[in-house]
């Protein structure tokens, strides 16, 4: 399929649609609005499913087929902050604190781009192996070791340095919880137990999805006045950087025996930035850093541009 084909699928899903009825509304200020506790369950509902469904995956999988993906997943854990923060540092002249929130942001994972590009690979015919949430997973701690860079930079190593707080904080979150503790519940489920619970976890997935997307879209367009905080660098950082690390991860994932929705989906993992958890330990360790930097670089470039673009860009160069 060509490129120009595989934009149009792309923007053609329900979920993707889904995501600019979101946008149209919060740019015409419509008072349509999904409550803070239903958005809430979406999220919940979204990530312990594919824990689940990962779980399986997981269950069905050899050993050592795997481990060969644990170690590309852990070389970007650690490669793709490190890069960010070198590069925000050195030629955005950002000081330590943004530079560390933006390697926060782009080293963590965004779960909707996550669940956008499984269902994106099941709609082109090439499903990526279910396990995939495993990686997704051990990616959120890139947010600590950001943090850990910005507090050596800072110059408090030592005691000023509480990995075992940082560790803490991240388990808490609902996203490693809930993919985690998915992973292990349908992991040890038994097929007649799996059976039972299938049709929820299963059949109603895309639906929620598509609700979730609708909400990222209504939240990216009301901060859209934002967007001038980025300035010129971060809007094309917003770009660039996914594209590089998209393409560097589809490489490594073919390298290690990724099909190519597999390796699809790894290019897409490590393409996302964070706006859900990595704000969250943000505000909490870096109160210093500036959202209207990294939290509308992540959600009004970021994420629009990989929802639109990346995704069928990502899905060509794996073709």
């Amino acid at each position: 399929m060509p490129g120009m084909d595989l934009l149009l699928a792309n923007l053609l899903q329900p979920i993707v649609l889904a995501f600019l009825l979101g946008a149209i509304a919060g740019f015409v200020r419509s008072e349509l609005e999904l409550p803070e506790a239903v958005i809430k369950l979406l999220a919940i509902y979204l990530l312990f499913s594919l824990g689940l469904t990962g779980g399986r995956e997981l269950a069905r999988a050899e050993l050592g087929a795997v481990l060969p993906l644990i170690g590309i997943t852990l070389f970007m854990t650690f490669a793709i902050p490190s890069v960010v923060y070198l590069v925000t540092r050195r030629l955005g002249r950002f000081d330590i604190s943004n530079a560390a929130a933006l390697a926060a942001h782009y080293g963590s994972v965004s779960t909707a781009t996550f669940f956008a590009s499984m269902a994106f690979a099941t709609a082109m015919n090439t499903p990526a192996e279910g396990y995939m949430a495993a990686m997704v997973a051990l990616m959120e701690f890139g947010v600590i070791y950001s943090l850990v860079i910005a507090r050596v930079a800072m110059g408090r190593a030592g005691g000023g340095v509480h990995v075992g707080e940082l560790l803490l904080s991240v388990i808490r979150g609902r996203g490693i919880l809930l993919l985690l503790g998915g992973m292990t519940i349908g992991y040890l489920a038994t097929d007649p137990q799996w059976k039972q619970i299938a049709p929820f976890y299963e059949g109603l997935f895309r639906g929620m999805l598509m609700l979730f997307l609708l909400e990222m879209g209504i939240t990216a367009a009301r901060q859209a006045q934002a967007f001038r905080a980025v300035g010129p660098f971060m809007l094309a950082f917003g770009i660039a950087m996914p594209v590089a690390t998209g393409v560097v991860a589809v490489t490594l994932g073919h390298l290690v025996g990724l099909g190519v929705g597999g390796a699809f989906v790894f290019g897409a993992i490590c393409a996302s930035a964070s706006f859900i958890d990595a704000p969250a330990a943000c505000r909490a360790s870096l109160p210093e850093a500036n959202p209207g930097i990294y939290l509308t670089s992540s959600l009004e470039v970021t994420l629009p541009f990989n929802l639109l673009v990346g995704l069928p860009l990502y899905y060509h160069y794996a073709r």
